[in-house]
């Protein structure tokens, strides 16, 4: 293609030597791409300034003073604006939208945000995530010398289905807890999958109550394959936003991109449900410079259809998968899920896992509820393969 610089000049000669003709601007135009009044615009500053190249955009760069600034003010964008502005007197400051695009562009290029909190003990010379964001979670010792995390007291409404069970992690869950976090921090977009009953759901609400600002998680129920104008609708009863959207497609847009100003985690659960149409709708919503939000979208097939829009599938950070759990670690985990399963022989587990279990996370907690409800009342009950054999016929059908 014909450089600005080069078409300016000959122009330019040809104006000089009163040969300049419309035809001659009409050809330029159609050849670069422009339109005729564009033309002439160049050709008036080329005259008025000599330059006859495009002038180069630098764009607005946030130095570390002013990065540093927006860790002192937790984040908080608008509020950067408004202290840049006394600052400054009012001159030489972005518009929030440009400020919103860039900090959003570089913390997704992995600038990181020092958000200001209470004095911790320094760590690694590279900070870990976890502790940037504030997370505060209780390690315990399992079984066999194995690590879990366990579920503390303020966490009580993450369901387990069964009364005094806790949420143990794996090395798979707490993969779940580091990547929300880091999504949440960064403003990415995170797809959650796996088979139905292994415990997605479970680690994505211990993940969420973990976040140092639990209050910005939104989720977001959608029904089977919803229309865009429903998907509006949802989002704006999760983001609480107190009034009916206007009916335009644009201003209902704008009126949700508004509402997302402020960095939020926006959680879409069963999100193999929403249909092309909708996950466009939700990869536009999330590029737009004026939102900071990340999106958790969770769901058994999630990734299936993900996969079938493109151009959010190209935007996922991370692809977490949850698997089943390994034959050689459910006795172990289950013994850290709930105090019943600690008597019972690893014979005994593998019995049950191979028969019924399967590695899967929901049946295995079916089980413990069968074998609660049993034992209640009784004072020295044994969980042993008898009633091992009945806790799986509830579920089964006699073996």
């Amino acid at each position: 293609m014909l450089s600005r610089g080069l078409v300016v000049r000959r122009l330019l000669e040809r104006q000089r030597a009163g040969e300049l003709a419309m035809r001659h601007v009409r050809a330029v135009a159609e050849t670069v791409g422009v339109s005729e009044r564009t033309v002439w615009r160049w050709l008036e500053q080329a005259k008025t300034t000599g330059q006859v190249e495009a002038p180069v955009r630098q764009g607005y760069a946030v130095s570390d003073e002013v990065w540093a600034l927006l860790g002192e003010v937790g984040g908080n964008v608008a509020e950067l604006r408004r202290w840049l502005s006394a600052a400054s007197g009012g001159t030489l400051v972005p518009s929030a939208s440009t400020l919103h695009r860039v900090i959003r562009r570089d913390r997704r290029a992995g600038r990181a945000l020092m958000v200001e909190r209470e004095p911790v003990v320094a760590g690694p010379s590279r900070p870990d995530p976890l502790s940037e964001l504030g997370l505060n979670v209780v390690a315990g010792q399992g079984a066999g010398g194995q690590v879990f995390l366990r579920e503390q007291k303020h966490l009580a409404q993450v369901p387990v289905l069964v009364p005094g069970a806790q949420v143990v992690h794996t090395s798979a869950v707490r993969s779940v807890l580091r990547t929300v976090a880091y999504a949440a921090a960064v403003g990415a977009v995170v797809c959650l999958y796996g088979d139905a009953g292994q415990g997605k759901t479970v680690a994505l609400q211990y993940a969420l109550s973990q976040l140092p600002h639990p209050a910005r998680v939104r989720r977001v129920h959608v029904g089977v394959h919803p229309t865009v104008p429903e998907l509006h609708r949802v989002l704006a009863d999760a983001l609480e936003l107190g009034r009916r959207l206007p009916r335009g497609a644009g201003e209902a847009e704008l009126t949700l991109v508004n509402a997302l100003r402020q960095p939020r985690v926006l959680v879409l659960d069963e999100a193999q449900r929403l249909p092309g149409p909708a996950l466009e709708f939700l990869r536009g919503l999330w590029d737009h410079p004026d939102t900071d939000t990340a999106l958790v979208l969770a769901g058994a097939g999630s990734e299936r259809a993900l996969r079938r829009v493109p151009a959010l599938a190209s935007r996922v950070l991370t692809w977490e998968l949850v698997p089943r759990l390994g034959p050689r670690e459910v006795a172990t985990v289950m013994a850290a899920f709930h105090p019943l399963w600690g008597n019972v022989t690893a014979d005994d587990v593998a019995w049950v896992d191979e028969h019924v279990g399967h590695g899967n996370f929901r049946t295995w907690a079916k089980l413990t509820s069968h074998l609660t409800a049993e034992v209640h009342g009784k004072s020295r009950a044994v969980v042993d393969r008898r009633m091992l054999e009945w806790a799986c016929a509830q579920l089964m059908g006699p073996l």
